[in-house]
């Protein structure tokens, strides 16, 4: 019933970057972890922007239907 353009459809949270509880094995693999962490970030910054669009687009739509519920209140008369 809702429609919703495709980029705003997919505002999904990115997954949260795994960190090792072992030093070592963070030492071992810093710079997997490290664009882990990156792209999280990167992806995070997205998906707010995701979600400030699809706010904006829901409450135009909300406008508009709250006028379209007046315009058939005064057909009904009620």
């Amino acid at each position: 019933m809702v429609s919703c353009s495709a980029a705003l459809a997919s505002c999904d949270p990115p997954e949260r970057p795994w960190l090792p509880s072992d030093p070592a094995d963070v030492r071992a693999y810093a710079d997997l972890i490290r664009e882990d962490f990156e792209g999280y970030i990167s992806a995070v910054q997205e998906y707010f922007r995701c979600l400030d669009a699809e706010r904006a687009r829901a409450f135009s739509e909300a406008q508009e239907v709250s006028q379209d519920y007046g315009r058939f209140q005064s057909v009904v008369g009620h």
